[in-house]
């Protein structure tokens, strides 16, 4: 086995990812800011927007699954030194038509949530909150898209770097529609999800004018295009939503015994998602330089991107790990003084802690298997690990056994061993069965 880390591939990776990782984190910290609000309003605010978001996020991810092929997608392309900037509108008017249909789609839902046994209270604010973040799809799908344009062509520092400045924008607008300053009335969890609708729509119209001031676009018509988005993007769009479904019906189901599982959930999920906004971020790297070296042929180059990607991920999450074990208090209680859903949330994140590495693992090898257009694999896998396991075992542990919130942890981490080890699994026979098609030493072997 050669190198794992090689200076030149780190280096390139982390000057694609270092301005991802800026606004992944920046994306994340929206959602911490949230809930940052909510906790300082109430703790059944924290509930209701923990239980609205786990919906509406399992039916949004189907659009942006497809979205995000845009990236590895435009790569291939690339690499195959095809001309793509003229699928900059077709891009846009993709992501245009999938936020208008996931607008109506929840609207569509939200009527059903009548039906699901919540608190009257509860019940009432989930489906205001709802409603109102429905506004938002449209914006934050051109943002998507146009993000996953640019970053086809290693342009990533404008788009993230205001995914970072939206976050104080976003606290800004919190602070004054929840508490009412201003002259504003007190909107509680309506400011929370109008604040959302704003700062996604700004953030879009920001990048669009930015993107159609600095290039001359010209109008282009391709179905083929449409077609190759849903070709790679429909397995990505699915296993985003098995995953998403395996972390969000946590609070659905549980949230239906007390809000103060959804609360607790909802702490568990922004703390663990800001870690893992580094790995996501060299996943995106993966799939850009992947892609391109798959495109050109140039099968040595991707490996040892492989391998780099894959180790700098693999560190980072077991540095977070350690983290979360050694203080999973003070980190529960910078987003809540209440001592019943600290003792709540505390024990968890053990769980948590030993699950940061396997999530790493998963989500560096889906960029990866992304850039090499493999992505029905990755559906099979997700569904193998998330739907076979993660909800059944944590339905059985969380309900039945009633371990609760602990409970529903163990099986989402033991189902994200399980989709690890299958997609290492799958990666080594692809890797194989291409130096054999194309009788190319992978570098594995070289220094």
């Amino acid at each position: 086995m050669g190198k794992i880390f090689e200076i030149k591939y780190i280096k390139e990776l982390f000057t694609l990812a270092l301005p991802i990782i800026m606004g992944n984190l920046g994306h994340i910290l929206l959602g911490a800011a949230d809930c940052f609000v909510a906790g300082k309003y109430s703790t059944e605010a924290i509930a209701s927007i923990s239980i609205a978001t786990s919906f509406h996020v399992t039916l949004v991810m189907f659009g942006v699954g497809l979205t995000i092929s845009i990236s590895p997608l435009l790569s291939n392309k690339r690499g195959a030194r095809e001309n793509t900037k003229k699928y900059f509108f077709p891009s846009i008017k993709f992501a245009l038509l999938m936020g208008i249909l996931l607008m109506l789609l929840t609207f569509a839902y939200i009527p059903l949530l009548d039906f699901l046994g919540y608190e009257q209270q509860l019940l009432h604010d989930v489906k205001l909150f709802t409603f109102i973040l429905a506004f938002s799809t449209i914006g934050a799908e051109v943002n998507i898209a146009i993000k996953e344009f640019l970053q086809s062509y290693e342009i990533v520092f404008l788009p993230n770097f205001l995914m970072v400045l939206s976050v104080f924008l976003n606290l800004f607008f919190n602070w004054i529609f929840v508490f009412g300053k201003f002259g504003l009335p007190e909107m509680g969890v309506a400011g929370i999800a109008l604040a959302t609708v704003l700062v996604r729509t700004l953030l879009a119209g920001v990048l669009l004018a930015f993107c159609l001031i600095k290039f001359k676009f010209k109008w282009y018509e391709d179905k083929e295009y449409y077609k190759q988005i849903f070709r790679i993007g429909l397995p990505i769009s699915t296993s985003m939503i098995v995953e998403f479904l395996t972390f969000n019906y946590i609070a659905i189901v549980l949230g239906r015994i007390s809000g103060l599982y959804a609360a607790s959930h909802n702490i568990i999920l922004v703390i663990s998602s800001t870690a893992f906004m580094i790995p996501l971020a060299i996943s995106n790297a993966l799939a850009v330089k992947v892609g391109y070296s798959n495109g050109a042929k140039d099968y040595p180059e991707m490996v040892r991107y492989i391998k780099n990607g894959l180790g700098i991920s693999v560190l980072f999450m077991c540095f977070a790990g350690t983290i979360f074990a050694l203080f999973p208090e003070q980190l529960t209680r910078i987003f809540t003084s209440d001592n019943e859903l600290v003792a709540i949330t505390v024990p968890v994140m053990y769980i948590v802690a030993l699950f940061q590495l396997s999530d790493g693992i998963q989500v560096s090898m889906s960029g990866i298997y992304k850039g090499l257009k493999k992505t029905k694999f990755t559906m099979i896998a997700n569904m193998i690990g998330y739907l076979l396991i993660g909800i059944s075992l944590g339905t059985y542990l969380g309900i039945f056994r009633k371990m609760y919130l602990f409970g529903c942890w163990i099986g989402i981490s033991i189902s994200s061993v399980v989709l690890s080890t299958i997609l290492i699994a799958g990666l080594i026979f692809i890797l194989k069965r291409l130096k054999k098609e194309y009788g190319v030493n992978y570098g594995l072997q070289e220094n």
